[in-house]
């Protein structure tokens, strides 16, 4: 490589992505989990299936990659402190009433931009992270702003109807 692992991180900090929370209930738990990712994207309309990429030295690692059901929860740019809590380590509980649940049951915030139920489709290694595809069983959209992240900074989306 030409390149450090810092480089290829602060390269990354170029690209301009959402904010989501995934969550899940891991395997043999009855409480929800979540952490921040913006490693999210859609991947196919026919079948509907998004992806998103956990690290295998996440503490919750072995739930996600456990779990046969996830929900992405889509933030608002009021959510930035919510962002920041998941994304901190060993901080991946929700608070009592934070959450609802639509089909599988995996949990989505209440307060969201918008909210995507899945069916763990596939999982396939790469690297030093797993990919999650998910086939989407329900969805929801709500108008109001996204929170967006770029070059290690939240910033403001504009106004979706």
């Amino acid at each position: 490589m030409t390149f450090t692992i810092n480089d290829l991180k602060n390269t990354f900090t170029r690209y301009t992505t959402g904010v989501t929370i995934v969550s899940c209930i891991p395997p043999g738990g009855d409480k929800p989990i979540g952490i921040t990712v913006n490693s999210f994207t859609s991947v196919s309309l026919d079948p509907p299936l998004v992806l998103w990429c956990i690290d295998r030295h996440s503490g919750v690692f072995e739930a996600f990659n456990g779990a046969d059901d996830y929900a992405v929860s889509v933030l608002r740019d009021d959510q930035a402190d919510i962002s920041t809590r998941f994304a901190t380590p060993g901080n991946h509980d929700f608070a009592e009433g934070e959450t609802e649940t639509m089909v599988t049951g995996a949990p989505v915030l209440k307060q969201r931009l918008a909210a995507i139920d899945c069916r763990v489709e596939a999982r396939h290694d790469a690297g030093d992270h797993v990919i999650l595809v998910g086939r989407i069983v329900d969805c929801d959209y709500r108008p109001g702003k996204p929170l967006i992240y770029v070059a290690r900074s939240y910033l403001t989306g504009p106004e979706i109807v």
